[in-house]
């Protein structure tokens, strides 16, 4: 596998890139701290002043969500 995607995220990163899978949900992101990290890692842009995952988001989401299954395991 290609390492491009690999990102070292918190966990309050992984559960807002989590919550920007949803459009609907993405004004209810109240940490502004953790968007504002996000966007730095360009894992997530603001559009008209509401945060959207980008493709590269998207990816490090899908990439993440099996080291995300073992941490719960």
């Amino acid at each position: 596998m290609n390492d491009d995607f690999d990102f070292d995220l918190s966990p309050d990163q992984w559960a807002a890139l989590r919550t920007l899978r949803n459009p609907v949900a993405n004004n209810r992101l109240s940490k502004a701290h953790l968007v504002d990290s996000l966007v730095r890692l360009g894992l997530v842009v603001i559009d008209d002043g509401v945060p959207a995952m980008t493709p590269i988001g998207r990816k490090v989401l899908v990439r993440g969500s099996c080291r995300l299954l073992d941490l719960v395991a």
